[in-house]
């Protein structure tokens, strides 16, 4: 007979199969298509194996057993291994709290008391809402939405974001993370409205609906850690900026934060420094000092920093730049831990067309010959502009040291380093400054790390430093250091359950609220942020919405629900956002946006002054357009796709607007190796999940057109091709991505690549 041995062996029983029976029958009841007679021989078969059996083996045996039975056909299984380890932390959390694990819940005032008395939660939470108030909202904890898990969900959630003792005991479980984040996010709202608020945002989180990005998941209510996503820093061609920016950029990674950077201003290699002649070593130096910094400052405690770094594809360094992430060559030349991002004014993409030339210059001897800095002009029209004037004149001016090259070379180039590493992702910068609806305050020089975030940037400058009273005074202007907040809508959720009216201006505010809560460690991204007060409201679960609807992703279909979705996104987002400002007041440089001016509703077509026809949706257009004049906007940036990898894989869906891998695969970690399957996989939806690498991705391309035109910032979109992918075919992508007007790309993915999503900004 076999012993159960519980306590650490102290207590041994003999094997209650009934008691087991039980409890499988409580696991599996919910789906009654499943074999569970093959699973319950099976994992009694293994018990009755061993003489003895500790009683939480048997969890990870009922675990174990349910994963190993996860195929195509039979994807519910994951909701059973989920069931199982809902029950381990109830029983955990049971045991470190003293209470009744039978209630799954223990008392939620208690919880927030022993861990602001470990040190664990920030004081502020008991600072701010009163113990009647925190057991109200205890009571609208629903353990039944613990149930919406898949098993690599609950995994992920409990694993990485729960907040546990110091000795890595659970105490939190999935409903507290979830209240525990809108009662922060909450905190400094109106004490009458306060308690709603909260109540609110918990229904989106706990429902699914939608996702807050990573930081916010894992350091909302605890001590330490910020809130926002990602940033991005414009380094000046002076060594005081330089340095500067590397130790903000290691403050930012160390708390959580992935970084992008613009080196573009750098002076390249052979330039003079102080008038000595070939001094300067180029931008490869400082790309190996972020590279060093990415790998020893890593993203608090749990993984290396991410950053990445772009230049412009006129720089004279160019070359040496698109080479550092390659496999092979000289190691000297090579920054293997960081990514790259190229900056591309729509001239480039012409000549790369008609096969023309190219020329590259050095930013530190255009400044001193010309007297401006090329990067700092766009074309403002398709074809014509600011940007392409002022690079003929540099091309014109003889004084002005250059280097002619094939612009189909520099394509080439690019094209090689994707193909072995998934990078330069692509920033097409005249389009963005184009549709910069901030134009008036500043420029975009690159995107961040992601490709999602597009904003004022520039770079902060010493003016002076001097003693006083014994201390070191350094004065600087501040530039406009980008701050990124975001979180993502849920589609398969919420737009199945029809509920976005009702959730984007409780997601607005919750972004909103980020703003003034957060804690930045660097000065001048604090103050940008309350500058513009951006956020990047995004989405996850497009390709799960379209097999939920029946919706091919190759089809004309697909392309105008993309068109009429997010339409009425962008339109809900701008409204929650308009409210808003006449609650709280507009961003301070409201003054002379696009916005401020009603230019952005014509921009985008939402108005029949773009083209003489009255749009489907003009009326509602029209009114919030006046609204938005009359009255202003709280955010200064609105809408930003994110990558989303891990927060949509808590939630059940599919990340960002990619298409699937693979309706079956298996998810990796260094610890663990866990079976999915696509979500809401059965014999009608199978249909719609073709893989990435199947699909022809210019119908990926337009969709993601007809999604960028109301998205105020830009998306995270990836290129997926085989390993066989022809250099043509890959430059034609590229060509065509560029003439549908998006703004960036992301990583190319072939099927030989191995890529590792920026978790960061995970929404």
């Amino acid at each position: 007979m076999t012993l159960i041995t519980k306590n650490n062996g102290r207590r041994k029983l003999p094997f209650d199969e009934p008691r087991l029976l039980a409890f499988i029958q409580s696991a599996t009841h919910r789906f009654p298509e499943l074999d569970v007679a093959e699973y319950t021989e099976k994992v009694i078969r293994s018990i009755e194996s061993r003489d003895e059996y500790k009683a939480d083996q048997i969890t990870q045996l009922l675990t174990n057993t349910a994963l190993e039975f996860i195929d195509a056909e039979n994807p519910n299984w994951t909701f059973v291994a989920a069931y199982i380890h809902l029950r381990s932390l109830y029983k955990q959390a049971a045991r470190n709290r003293v209470y009744d694990a039978f209630s799954k819940y223990g008392d939620f005032y208690s919880l927030i008391t022993t861990l602001t008395n470990e040190g664990v939660y920030e004081a502020k939470l008991l600072e701010t809402y009163t113990k009647e108030e925190i057991r109200e909202l205890g009571e609208v904890i629903d353990p039944e939405r613990d149930k919406l898990f898949t098993y690599i969900g609950l995994k992920t959630l409990s694993d990485r974001y729960l907040a546990k003792d110091y000795d890595k005991n659970i105490f939190e479980l999935p409903q507290e993370r979830f209240l525990i984040i809108a009662m922060t996010l909450m905190q400094l709202e109106a004490k009458d409205k306060r308690l709603e608020l909260v109540k609110e945002a918990y229904w989106a989180m706990s429902n699914l609906y939608m996702t807050v990005a990573t930081p916010t998941l894992t350091n909302a209510g605890k001590v330490g850690g910020q809130l926002s996503s990602c940033f991005i820093a414009t380094t000046d061609d002076s060594l005081q900026s330089i340095y500067d920016d590397n130790t903000d950029i290691a403050n930012l990674s160390k708390n959580g934060g992935g970084i992008g950077v613009y080196l573009g201003k750098i002076r390249s290699k052979g330039s003079d420094i102080r008038g000595h002649k070939n001094a300067s070593s180029g931008v490869l130096p400082w790309m190996k000092q972020l590279n060093n910094t990415a790998v020893s400052v890593d993203q608090v405690g749990t993984r290396q920093g991410a950053i990445s770094v772009y230049l412009d594809v006129w720089h004279k360094d160019i070359y040496s730049f698109l080479d550092a992430k390659l496999n092979n060559g000289d190691e000297r030349q090579r920054t293997h831990d960081i990514f790259t991002g190229v900056c591309i004014p729509d001239i480039f993409m012409e000549q790369v067309e008609k096969r023309g030339d190219w020329y590259l210059f050095d930013p530190h001897e255009v400044r001193k010959v010309m007297g401006y800095s090329l990067e700092d002009y766009f074309d403002e029209q398709d074809g014509a502009g600011s940007f392409r004037d002022k690079y003929e004149e540099c091309v014109q001016e003889n004084a002005l040291s250059k280097v002619k090259v094939p612009a189909i070379e520099i394509m080439k180039r690019i094209l090689r380093s994707q193909l072995e590493t998934g990078t330069p992702f692509m920033f097409y910068r005249d389009e963005v400054n184009r549709k910069n609806a901030n134009k008036h305050a500043g420029m975009i020089y690159c995107t961040n790390l992601c490709t999602e975030i597009v904003q004022n940037q520039s770079a902060t400058k010493v003016i002076e430093e001097y003693t006083k009273d014994g201390k070191i005074i350094i004065e600087k202007e501040p530039g406009d250091f980008v701050v990124c907040n975001l979180s993502s809508i849920n589609l398969a959720r919420a737009v199945m359950d029809d509920i976005l009216a009702r959730l984007i201006p409780i997601q607005v505010r919750m972004l909103d609220n980020v703003i003034d809560i957060n804690d930045l460690p660097v000065t001048q991204a604090q103050i940008t942020n309350m500058k513009y007060r951006a956020i990047g409201l995004g989405t996850f679960g497009w390709h799960h919405l379209l097999a939920l609807k029946r919706i091919r992703w190759e089809s004309e279909e697909a392309v105008r629900f993309a068109d009429t979705l997010y339409e009425d996104i962008a339109y809900l987002t701008i409204k929650a956002s308009a409210k808003l400002a006449k609650e709280k007041g507009s961003y301070p440089a409201f003054e002379g946006s696009e916005w401020s001016t009603g230019e952005y509703f014509v921009n985008r077509g939402y108005l029949p002054e773009n083209d003489g026809n009255a749009h489907a949706y003009s009326i509602r257009w029209a009114e919030l357009s006046s609204e938005v004049i009359r009255t202003g906007i709280r955010n200064a940036y609105l809408l930003a796709v994110a990558p989303n990898a891990s927060t949509a894989l808590i939630a059940g869906s599919t990340p960002t607007i990619d298409p699937i891998f693979g309706k079956f695969y298996s998810e990796e970690k260094k610890d663990y190796r866990i079976p999915v399957t696509a979500p809401d996989l059965n014999t009608e939806t199978t249909w719609y999940y073709k893989s990435a690498y199947f699909i022809d991705q210019k119908w990926s391309i337009r969709q993601n057109a007809a999604r960028q035109r109301h998205i105020d910032q830009a998306v995270s979109f990836n290129i997926y091709v085989q390993q066989n992918v022809q250099a043509k075919e890959l430059l034609d992508l590229h060509m065509t991505s560029w003439r549908e007007k998006l703004k960036t790309s992301y990583y190319l993915r072939s099927t030989s690549s191995e890529i590792e999503d920026c978790d960061s900004c995970s929404s």
